[in-house]
């Protein structure tokens, strides 16, 4: 499994950073306000999910970790890291 989401199918990079803030958001809050998503936001909940990560922890390292895929898409990267990634990375 690859350790990146591609977002080609995004229109381009800010609607892709517009729409991966407002799926952050959602998450840090607790609750998501819709139940539409595209194939690259599935694959991220299920990656999050996977990751098992304490409610005490999850809104600090779901901070971190938007900051961190922010700065990516900013230094024009095609991908968006996915937060189990991002915990190797950050233990590493």
């Amino acid at each position: 499994m690859p350790s990146a989401i591609d977002t080609t199918e995004a229109l381009d990079a800010a609607s892709t950073l517009a729409a991966f803030r407002r799926l952050v958001r959602e998450l840090e809050e607790g609750r998501t306000k819709r139940n539409s998503f595209q194939p690259w936001e599935m694959d991220l909940l299920l990656d999050i999910e996977a990751c098992d990560i304490p409610r005490t922890r999850r809104a600090a390292l779901l901070k971190r970790y938007g900051r961190a895929v922010e700065r990516q898409l900013e230094k024009g990267a095609p991908r968006l890291l996915k937060l189990s990634e991002y915990m190797r990375r950050s233990m590493a």
